[in-house]
């Protein structure tokens, strides 16, 4: 196959049309403010999309989209595991203290500072500890002003501060908790039903990686209105551009190691749906068809009653975005895709397949209309009678 240089500039990245599939119609609610303010960000970050041409193949996954991804594989594969997790903001605890009336089923959540706040125990800073330590705190701090030998017990009732977001074409797209540091992205995924049958063959991570503090003062003090009773900096992400993991099955990318990677708190995994294809020109049925894992140009053609006379089937066009918005063509050889010579195009969501004429046989096939359509019809008149 062949690239062609672009032919116009879009206005924005349209991951959001993509993920609507099993996202939209599910009336998901977030509950917490970070994967709310980063899905904002996102859509108003990524609205601005570069229109210069991309320097690389537009129709691979970018340079610094690799390198990214290996990144963050190396930085999250290098943290130690713990059995616990620890605490954060939002996180609800109970707890227990034998003998003491009030510390009987005391329920408290922990602050968006990570604090959490006791009678005759005080202001905790509880964000990092695991329950384990955060009991051992308690236990302490009684023990010195209050109690002898208090027996504390404490149990995690809600874990905010752990959730990530799968969203997109899942069977139950929602919020899920991490139950340790080592869940990863397939992990998550289970959980949320798995893939449906009209997912795309890729799925989009936006890391939870807070920005630095000068650039989230600079974004913040950009909005019209502030979203947040509290401080919003630790909920700005350092990127919003999503880093996109491609599970291609006919085209094998290596990619799917990526699908073992750690998930972080506050991470946001996107399976888009895989949409349609529109296919236009010299076929028996234009229209738009469903993509289906697999599906390549020369199948899609097959699904729009294959090729009219006309048809130019060396240089059928495939009009698609790229991650910046840019369209570009990829001219696919259908005859040589046939006996093997080239390799056939997967199909992605939003292609427009344009099958355009050859001019010797459009002029054939006009010779052809013109007799069988207008000679027909003069001779079938009636003569008069004389």
């Amino acid at each position: 196959m062949k690239i062609k240089k672009r032919i116009d500039c879009a206005s924005s990245y349209p991951v959001f049309n993509q993920v609507y599939t099993g996202f939209g119609r599910s009336s998901l609610r977030f509950r917490t403010q970070r994967h709310v303010v980063a899905i904002c960000l996102y859509a108003a970050l990524s609205a601005c999309g570069s229109v210069s041409a991309p320097s690389q193949d537009p129709d691979r996954q970018p340079v610094n989209d690799i390198n990214r991804l290996d990144q963050l594989w190396e930085q999250r594969r290098r943290v130690n595991f713990t059995n616990d997790y620890p605490l954060g903001p939002g996180d609800v605890v109970e707890v227990n203290v034998s003998g003491v009336d009030e510390f009987r089923n005391l329920t408290e959540r922990i602050t968006g500072e990570g604090v959490l706040v006791l009678p005759f125990v005080g202001r905790i800073q509880a964000k990092g500890m695991t329950d384990k330590e955060l009991r051992a705190e308690i236990r302490r701090r009684l023990e010195t002003n209050y109690v002898r030998d208090p027996q504390v017990s404490l149990f995690v009732k809600e874990f905010r501060s752990r959730q990530v977001a799968v969203i997109g074409a899942v069977q139950k797209p929602g919020l899920y908790n991490l139950a340790s540091p080592a869940d990863t992205i397939l992990s998550m995924i289970s959980q949320a039903g798995g893939p449906t049958a009209t997912a795309a063959e890729r799925i989009l991570l936006i890391p939870a990686e807070p920005a630095e503090p000068d650039k989230a003062k600079e974004i913040i003090s950009a909005m019209p209105i502030r979203l947040l009773s509290q401080d919003p900096s630790p909920l700005i992400l350092k990127n919003v551009e999503p880093l996109t993991i491609s599970v291609d099955g006919v085209n094998k990318t290596g990619q799917e190691k990526y699908l073992s990677m750690p998930v972080h708190p506050g991470d946001i995994v996107l399976l888009p749906g895989a949409g349609e294809a529109l296919v236009q020109g010299w076929v028996a049925r234009p229209g738009a068809y469903k993509i289906s894992p697999g599906l390549t140009v020369l199948g899609v053609i097959a699904a729009a009653g294959g090729l009219a006379f006309p048809a130019d089937s060396a240089a059928v066009e495939v009009i698609r975005n790229n991650s910046t918005g840019h369209k570009f063509k990829i001219v696919a050889n259908l005859d040589a895709i046939i006996i093997g010579t080239d390799a056939d195009v997967p199909l992605r969501e939003g292609d427009v397949v344009d099958v355009l004429a050859s001019n010797p046989k459009l002029f054939a096939w006009g010779f052809y209309r013109f007799f069988t359509t207008v000679v027909n019809v003069g001779a079938s008149v009636n003569a008069p009678i004389r």
